[in-house]
């Protein structure tokens, strides 16, 4: 079986009101060093045993191009891994 670990991420350049948000606080809590937040979304994909490595990865491509991400303002990555049942 396989897993798909998947983090999606605004874009350079794009506006993150949350990231904003929360780094005005760690400021304020006496954060100062902390020069820069992003924020994201994390996702697991676990596929069947019938699914090999070459299908986990397309059908993770899929899912995040039409569903799990905005291709217009977010970037994402993933990384598989083989578990056991």
């Amino acid at each position: 079986m396989w897993l798909a670990e998947v983090i999606v991420n605004y874009k350079i350049g794009i506006l993150d009101p949350e990231a904003k948000a929360i780094q005005n606080a760690l400021s304020s809590m006496g954060y100062e060093d902390v020069e820069q937040v992003v924020t994201g979304k994390y996702f697991q994909l676990t596929f069947g045993p019938k699914v090999n490595k070459e299908t986990a990865e397309n059908l993770t491509k899929e899912s995040c191009d039409k569903l799990l991400s905005n291709p217009v303002i977010q970037d994402y990555s993933f990384q598989l891994k083989e578990v056991k049942e």
